[in-house]
């Protein structure tokens, strides 16, 4: 039995199982992937449902100019980032709900755009270690109820909440996080009326719907086993994480502005839910979330669910105020 009413429940009732991994069988799918090295224990490891690649990541997207743009509503979510000296790149929930991943190169950087429905994590990374230019996708297996990712040049497994090699040649690496942030598209075209969205990707998607229907108010976590957060939180509540602190939204939406620990944590209305309705645009206010430094220059952050902060962070800071 499923948590929570599910538009795409063909697809998600092979998800229900939650059946735990098992390495041997790893092997046989990954025989590139050096299982003798990991920081983690096996155990913690589920299979999604999807075998590898069976949720597609997307390799050099297209992208089309803002004024093109006629698919997206103004509530929608994008995925922002900016470039200094290239045009701004929005990439739009309504496909990263569906693959996950996003393989770009901005203004000669390689990076990662990546959306872990299940858990609300929304990351930008530097898709590079050590100068080599990883490319991404999506292994099909789960950790604390966040995408594994897995790059394809050693088939590494990488933690997409905290962009961290967990299996292989790469365990231990991290993946430089980069300033990114959620907002509506109504936002992102009224700033940035020469910037560039993502095109719609050439995939037979439910593209503008949300096959998690009614996800971030259910009682508990989807595939998740893992410990309730401290201090009475909804462990489906939004948190702003910066580094290994959280604020919470409820606290961020009450004041609007929060000045703290060195960070500028802003809120105003308007982006829509992608989990909440069936419709992306129909979904309710959540607002959306700006992270600068006293300088006024965004930090990279993310914005997951209460129970993936505490799962990754389990000694991490709770800023809840007096």
């Amino acid at each position: 039995m499923t948590p929570f009413p599910l538009a795409a429940a063909g697809l998600l009732a092979l998800w229900a199982t939650g059946a735990v991994a098992n390495p041997a069988q790893w092997a046989r799918e990954w025989p590139q992937t050096d299982f003798s090295r990991t920081t983690v224990n096996f155990s913690e490891i589920i299979a999604g449902g999807p075998p590898k690649d069976g949720i597609p990541a997307i390799w050099e997207p297209a992208h089309i100019p803002v004024a093109e743009e006629t698919r997206l509503d103004d509530r929608e979510p994008v995925l922002t980032y900016e470039h200094d000296g290239e045009a701004p790149r929005a990439y739009p929930v309504r496909y990263l709900m569906w693959h996950e991943i996003v393989n770009d190169v901005v203004g000669g950087l390689p990076i990662a755009v990546t959306f872990c429905p299940l858990c609300n994590s929304a990351m930008v990374f530097d898709a590079r270690v050590d100068g080599v230019h990883l490319s991404f996708g999506v292994s099909g297996q789960l950790r604390h109820s966040d995408m594994i990712m897995y790059d394809r040049e050693t088939e590494s497994w990488w933690q997409q909440a905290v962009g961290e090699g967990i299996v292989g040649d790469y365990a231990g690496q991290r993946l430089e996080p980069l300033p990114g942030w959620m907002e509506s598209w109504g936002e992102f075209r009224t700033r940035n009326p020469d910037g560039l969205v993502m095109d719609q990707p050439d995939w037979r998607r439910a593209y503008g719907e949300n096959p998690y229907v009614g996800y971030d108010t259910a009682a508990r976590p989807f595939l998740y086993r893992g410990e309730d957060p401290p201090h009475g939180i909804n462990p489906l509540a939004r948190v702003v994480r910066v580094g290994d602190r959280a604020w919470t939204f409820a606290r961020l939406r009450a004041a609007g502005e929060i000045r703290e620990a060195g960070v500028v944590l802003s809120w105003t209305p308007g982006q829509a839910s992608a989990l909440d309705s069936r419709d992306i645009a129909a979904g309710r206010d959540v607002g959306t979330v700006r992270v600068r430094d006293a300088e006024g220059r965004d930090i990279a952050h993310d914005i997951p669910f209460a129970f993936a902060f505490h799962a990754f962070h389990p000694e991490g800071t709770w800023m809840l105020g007096d």
